[in-house]
């Protein structure tokens, strides 16, 4: 394997009961807190699956070159991957039993959605030299035609007798006046491309536009309003993220805290308040006692 010809296996790994190093004692990238240059990614950070063991392994890599080069160390946000929500949910809660990556535990579902993934994460690839030139390119002009159709459908109406018989066919109530193709696509079970199947008005303007373009339009005017609260939540919550805390910070001076938290705080070592409040037992009160600290 290109890059490993030097690595050696001291024993194989799979389909054995196997001990693991708590997570806890890792950064965001992997690498352990106490050897520096040594990342784990897998089963020993007490995980399962294929999927999980292959993104870990992922980052890990990407890290180690990295840190190999004097490179920053790239950190998946939770609002940008579920990579970065099984990560954070290691270092900062740790696992009694195998981890296995639900959608459940994100909390920003509606940002992380397969049909984006290339929206979301091509630019970073790109940066770091894993993403060809044509694949960027690619995005860059799929991000342009689905902002183009947002615009065309957000300005282009149909009229009531235009719609009529489609409406009917999905059990809709009839258009009492001409509306916008963007306000009639929130309508439940409304399809921009059966919807222009009968409208030929709207089939000609949308006929030159691709299949992936036509996708992700469609869904991004569907859920506008959800999408748009969720980013405002990811926006309060960075706000937490940009608040650092000193490594080696003595949380013991601080009185008013919990012992729980200073504890835990003590032995997972958060860098930043949103790390803080992330961890398992630890009150909202305990956060706010650091941020009072950290603002001085």
């Amino acid at each position: 394997v290109p890059g490993f010809e030097n690595c050696k296996m001291f024993r194989p790994g799979y389909a054995i009961e196997y001990d693991f190093f708590p997570p806890t004692q890792l950064t965001h990238s992997l690498e352990t807190k106490r050897v520096k240059n040594l990342f784990f990614a897998g089963q020993i950070n007490g995980t399962t699956g294929y999927e999980e063991a292959a993104c870990q392994g992922l980052m890990a890599g990407i890290n180690a070159h990295q840190a190999s080069i004097s490179q920053d160390p790239l950190i998946l946000k939770r609002s940008e991957a579920y990579i970065g929500v099984l990560i954070d949910d290691l270092i900062n809660k740790g696992t009694d039993e195998p981890y296995r990556m639900f959608t459940s535990r994100a909390e920003f579902r509606t940002l992380l959605r397969q049909d984006n993934a290339d929206l979301r994460l091509t630019e970073i690839s790109y940066k770091l030299g894993l993403a060809s030139q044509e694949r960027m390119n690619n995005v860059i002009e799929k991000r342009s035609r689905v902002e183009e159709l947002k615009g065309l459908l957000s300005t282009t109406s149909v009229e009531p007798g235009e719609s009529e018989g489609y409406l009917k066919s999905i059990g809709s109530a009839p258009l009492a006046e001409k509306q916008k193709v963007a306000q009639l696509l929130l309508r439940p079970g409304t399809d921009l491309k059966q919807l222009a199947q009968a409208v030929q008005s709207l089939k000609e303007k949308i006929k030159d536009f691709d299949e992936v373009v036509i996708e992700q339009a469609e869904i991004q005017l569907k859920y506008q309003t959800y999408i748009h609260k969720e980013q405002e939540l990811v926006q309060k919550m960075s706000q937490l993220e940009s608040l650092g805390i000193p490594e080696n910070f003595n949380y013991e001076k601080l009185s008013s805290l919990s012992n729980e938290a200073k504890q835990k705080f003590t032995r997972i070592q958060p860098r930043t308040l949103g790390q803080a409040s992330r961890i398992s037992g630890v009150n909202p009160s305990d956060v706010q006692i650091l941020m009072l600290y950290m603002g001085r």
